[in-house]
C-alpha cells in the first residue's frame, strides 16, 4: 500500500475513507479507524491496512474510542472475483452461524478448500475467521452500545454459549468482554445500535424515493427517519426505526423483535436496504466523467433497498405498466389483506400465503394475479437464494422484473434498467447520449442518478 494518500487521510480525520482502511500503531498494540479522535500517532509507528481483519490477523486490537466495529463497510474487493461477494453475502446473512463451511462451499458450486483458497487471495484470512471476526465485532458493538445481558449478547452474536464467546472474544480481540462492558457509557433499555456510513449520503432524495412509495403498516417514514416490519428466517419478527444523523455520518437504528436471536443477518439486511457501504466518492466520481451527465449529477445518491428479494419481486409484478402511484396502491391492498398483524403493524405476506390466495382483491388482469402466485410458488419451493434470473421461466416475469430485483431485491451495484419508461424519459428530457457500460461497474447508481432527474 501507497503510504501516501493514507497519511493524509488520517491526519485529516476524512470521513469519506472511513473504513476503507486502517491504522495499527506498533507501540500501542492496537489499530483505528481514520477518523479515530486520538492524537495522531508518528508516520514511524504506524502501519496501514486495508480491513479490520488484516489489522487483528496481524496480532493488533481494536480500538476503544472509534471502534472499528462500528466503520462502514469496504467494497475493495468487490468486482474482483464475484464468488467472494456472494460468499461474503451469505456469511453476512449468518450462512455460518448455524451451518457449515462444506455446506456454505456447495451453494456456491466450489469446494471447501477452494473456497479458502479465495479467501486467503482476496481478504488475507479463511471464510470461517471472517465469520468468527464479523460475530465478534457485532458482539463488540451490543457490548459497547446496549445493556443487553452477556448471555443475550453471545446469542445475538451467533454463539452457542456464553463460555465459548468469552474465550474467542479474549483470544481474538486481546480483552475480556467484561472490559468492554465497564467502559460502555449506554444507558439505554432498549436495542438501540449506530450505523455509519461514507459521506456524502442524499438523504433527502433517498427519503423521498421510499416515501412515495410507502406502504402503510408496512413502512413509517419521515424528514429524519424511515422504518419498517421484518420477518427472518426461524420465526424472528419485529420492526426497526432508523434515524438520520448527519453531522455523525450515520443512522441510530432502534430494533423490536418478537424473541431474541442472531443479529447479524438483521443488521446486513438494514445497511443494504439504507446503502450505507458504498464507496459513493469512487461512484460519484466514475459517473460524473460520462459525457453530459456531470452538471446532473447528485452527488451521495444511494440505492434504495427493499428488504427480501421476493418482496422486490411482487412489488415488481404489481408495477408492471402502471404508474408509482397505482403500483403502490396495489401494494398497500396485498399487505392489508394477506400481510400478518404484529401489533399495529403488518409484515409482508409469505410465498407460501400468496401461493394459496387467489387475489380477487386486486383489480388488474387476472394473467397478472396468476404471475403473482406462480412467482409464490415458485419461491416457497425453492427459496430467495437462487438466482432470480431462473425466474424468467416463469410465464409473466420478464428481464425488467428481474433485474428490478436484483437492483433492489438484492442491491447488486451494476443493473442499468435501459428498459424502464422513466429512464428513458430521463434520458430525452435532459437530451442524454450515454452509453451504460461505460458506468459499470456501477450502473445501477447511474439508474438511480437518471430516476433523480425525473
Amino acid at each position: 500500500m501507497d503510504p501516501t494518500p493514507y497519511r493524509q487521510a488520517r491526519l485529516a480525520r476524512d470521513p469519506r475513507f472511513d473504513g476503507r482502511f486502517f491504522i495499527a500503531v506498533r507501540t500501542t498494540g492496537i489499530y483505528c479507524r481514520p477518523i479515530c479522535p486520538a492524537s495522531p500517532p508518528k508516520e514511524e509507528n504506524v502501519t496501514y491496512f486495508d480491513s479490520a481483519i488484516a489489522a487483528a490477523n496481524a496480532g493488533y486490537r481494536p480500538c476503544l474510542r472509534c471502534r472499528p466495529d462500528s466503520a462502514p463497510g469496504s467494497w475493495a474487493w468487490r468486482g474482483s472475483d464475484t464468488t467472494v461477494e456472494r460468499a461474503v453475502r451469505l456469511i453476512d446473512e449468518g450462512a455460518l452461524i448455524d451451518g457449515a463451511i462444506p455446506t456454505l462451499a456447495s451453494r456456491l458450486g466450489i469446494s471447501p478448500r477452494y473456497l479458502n483458497k479465495l479467501f486467503q487471495q482476496r481478504l488475507g484470512t479463511s471464510a470461517k475467521q471472517y465469520a468468527l471476526y464479523q460475530q465478534l465485532m457485532l458482539a463488540k458493538r451490543l457490548l459497547h452500545d446496549t445493556q443487553l445481558p452477556m448471555a443475550e449478547v453471545a446469542a445475538a452474536a451467533g454463539f452457542g454459549s456464553v463460555r465459548r464467546f468469552n474465550d474467542c472474544f479474549a483470544r481474538e480481540l486481546k480483552l475480556p468482554p467484561s472490559q468492554i462492558r465497564r467502559r460502555s457509557t449506554s444507558k439505554g433499555q432498549g436495542l438501540t445500535l449506530f450505523l455509519s456510513y461514507r459521506p456524502p449520503y442524499a438523504w433527502a432524495q433517498l427519503q423521498g424515493f421510499l416515501a412515495r412509495r410507502l406502504v402503510p403498516g408496512l413502512e413509517w417514514t419521515g424528514p429524519d427517519h424511515y422504518g419498517r416490519t421484518l420477518a427472518l428466517q426461524g420465526g424472528v419478527r419485529g420492526r426497526f426505526t432508523a434515524v438520520h444523523q448527519p453531522k455523525r455520518c450515520g443512522f441510530e437504528v432502534t430494533l423490536e423483535l418478537t424473541e431474541p436471536g442472531p443479529l447479524m443477518p438483521l443488521v446486513h439486511h438494514i445497511r443494504r436496504l439504507l446503502d450505507l457501504d458504498a464507496e459513493i466518492a469512487t461512484i460519484d466520481a466514475h459517473l460524473a466523467q460520462l459525457p453530459g451527465l456531470g452538471p446532473h449529477l447528485q452527488p451521495g445518491l444511494r440505492l434504495p433497498g427493499i428488504w427480501r428479494p421476493f418482496e422486490a419481486g411482487i412489488r415488481a409484478v404489481l408495477g408492471q405498466q402502471v404508474s408509482v402511484a397505482a403500483a403502490r396502491n396495489l401494494v398497500c391492498q396485498l399487505v392489508a389483506e394477506h400481510g400478518e398483524t404484529l401489533g399495529p403493524h403488518r409484515l409482508f405476506p409469505t410465498p407460501e400465503r400468496l401461493a394459496e390466495a387467489s387475489l380477487s382483491e386486486l383489480r388488474m388482469p387476472d394473467s397478472r394475479r396468476q404471475t403473482l402466485r406462480r412467482l409464490a410458488a415458485h419461491v416457497a419451493e425453492h427459496g430467495e437464494q437462487e438466482d432470480p434470473q431462473r425466474w424468467q421461466a416463469l410465464k409473466g416475469i420478464g428481464p425488467w422484473t428481474v433485474d428490478y430485483v436484483r437492483l433492489r431485491g438484492r442491491s447488486e451495484p451494476d443493473v442499468f434498467l435501459g428498459g424502464d419508461l422513466g429512464v428513458k424519459h430521463a434520458l430525452a428530457r435532459r437530451s442524454l447520449n450515454l452509453d451504460p457500460q461505460a458506468a459499470a461497474p456501477w450502473r445501477s447508481y447511474l439508474t438511480f442518478q437518471l430516476w433523480n432527474l425525473l
